[in-house]
């Protein structure tokens, strides 16, 4: 198992809440926003996505925070997460999608710049990414 640093592990943490905080907004006060965020092509409801990758978010946010043994895995469903919601990312933004206060193309272009940030945040904080080159991770 590979170690991390005091940093990488506030990181962590911090992206576990992030998540929890998100994950439960997905079924309470921001479940509208997140609706306008799903592909039409996808072949579920839209309410049925944004509750379920919700669930996803919260047991994704509370392992990383509480689950340290496996952070390596978690932190690779946690990037892989991230990878699978993109296209969602990339719905609004082709389709002027107005939510979470991205009323502009070029506030949702720019976005689409941060989710690369949150698959190396989660590869980082949790050791996989050292893991991964130090071939020690069964993934």
């Amino acid at each position: 198992m590979t170690t991390t640093s005091t940093l990488q592990n506030i990181f962590r943490i911090a992206l576990g809440f992030m998540l929890c905080f998100t994950g439960t907004g997905h079924m309470t006060w921001a479940r509208e926003e997140f609706v306008a965020q799903v592909p039409q092509w996808l072949p579920f409801s839209t309410d049925f996505v944004v509750v379920t990758s919700g669930v996803v978010e919260l047991l994704l946010g509370l392992s990383l925070i509480l689950w340290k043994r496996e952070r390596v895995r978690i932190g690779w469903a946690t990037a892989l997460f991230f990878v699978l919601i993109f296209p969602g990312n990339i719905s609004q933004y082709v389709n002027h999608t107005d939510a979470f206060g991205l009323e502009t193309d070029t506030r949702r272009l720019v976005r689409l710049f941060f989710q690369p940030v949150l698959v190396v945040w989660a590869l980082w904080a949790t050791g996989a990414w050292q893991a991964w080159r130090l071939n020690k991770s069964v993934v």
